[in-house]
């Protein structure tokens, strides 16, 4: 039977946070925000291994201690100028150590509330799937889409419209060939990569509390969602 890893692309600046360090080790709950990413995925008994993929030239991750995710955490100093390459590098890092059909967790390193609930709906949902999928919400909000001048030129339906978040499940030689074979300019998720081989990735109910940190703001909000009960 396929197993499971988990890949975290944690090499970016996060420079919409407005500070000098990366956003991924920005502290929240006194631990660094790419902690909690690493910690729910390692915890899951059905990961096998936890990749990080890191800045080449990363001097934080070494200044802090990973020793209580399991022994399942590997960082790889591989990481690219976008996500895509991030991911793409490590995978290629990761070869020797998987099948072509095991399945990749890819999550994001800013999704700090990510449940053992929410993975094994993922697994549950997907281990028998032909081309895997990702978490999502529906959306609930009214989209509107803006001009130039920062005025509305059209309300955009939401039926049918939903909200990516991670992670995101492939088979790693299909998730492999699909990012080598990918607009990377274009890319904004795995998903995105296997959607532009004709394939169309399911959909799986995720969680409000899935959160993704991408303003100081969101720390705070961050600390409400692992202060609260959650999926």
């Amino acid at each position: 039977m396929p197993d499971y890893y988990a890949l975290i692309p944690a090499a970016g600046s996060g420079s919409r946070m407005g500070s000098e360090i990366p956003k991924q080790y920005q502290m929240l709950a006194g631990v660094p925000l790419l902690h909690h990413a690493v910690y729910a995925l390692s915890a899951h008994e059905r990961i096998r291994q936890v990749f990080v993929v890191l800045a080449p030239h990363d001097d934080y991750f070494k200044r802090y201690d990973w020793s209580a995710h399991h022994g399942k955490v590997e960082p790889l100093y591989c990481g690219g100028a976008t996500r895509a390459a991030s991911v793409m590098n490590g995978l290629i890092a990761m070869l020797d150590a998987v099948e072509p059909d095991d399945w990749v967790l890819v999550h994001d390193a800013a999704r700090p509330c990510l449940t053992a609930l929410l993975i094994d709906r993922l697994l549950a949902q997907l281990s028998d799937d032909a081309v895997g999928g990702l978490l999502a919400l529906p959306v609930a909000d009214t989209l509107k889409k803006a001009d130039d001048a920062q005025r509305v030129s059209v309300t955009v339906p939401r039926k049918k419209l939903w909200q990516a978040q991670t992670p995101q499940m492939f088979r790693y030689r299909l998730l492999l060939e699909a990012l080598r074979r990918a607009d990377a300019a274009a890319l904004t998720d795995e998903a995105g990569a296997i959607e532009q081989l004709g394939l169309s990735p399911k959909l799986v109910m995720g969680s409000p509390t899935n959160l993704k940190v991408t303003w100081p703001d969101d720390l705070r909000f961050a600390q409400l969602a692992l202060n609260s009960p959650r999926e």
